[in-house]
């Protein structure tokens, strides 16, 4: 019960974060970021990931397939857990688990932050078209 409670209270505590996050200047901690966010007039995925773990490299194969799917109309940036230079991005955006997805406009603003975890196309289709 103790476990469950635990559980319940981190993804509120989550959802809280992402909550506050959506709407704000999406920081520039890295240089793929610097390089990526809020240009070409994009919107971009910020991918929070460690390369060589499973679920980060299904996340990696969903992303390569809708980014082909939709003719580069969005960005991708990754932060990598095992660059020790990504790693201030992972605290500016209250990232602790991956793979982590945020979702930043064209204009530099986090759209959304989705819940830690693999995400599928359609997720991922339906909050791009919803991007300004």
């Amino acid at each position: 019960m103790r476990n469950v409670v635990s559980a319940l209270l981190t993804m509120l505590l989550l959802a809280i974060a992402s909550i506050a996050l959506c709407g704000t200047a999406a920081p520039l901690s890295t240089p793929e970021l610097k390089q990526t966010l809020g240009t070409n007039g994009k919107a971009t995925i910020v991918f929070f990931q460690n390369p060589n773990g499973g679920p980060c490299k299904a996340q990696k194969g969903i992303l390569d397939k809708l980014l082909k799917d939709r003719n580069s109309n969005f960005n991708i940036a990754s932060v990598n857990a095992m660059n020790q230079n990504d790693q201030k991005a992972f605290y500016d955006y209250g990232v602790r688990s991956l793979p982590t997805l945020v979702l930043v406009d064209k204009n530099g603003k986090i759209a959304r932050v989705f819940p830690p975890g693999i995400q599928n196309v359609e997720t991922l289709t339906s909050a791009l078209d919803g991007a300004k």
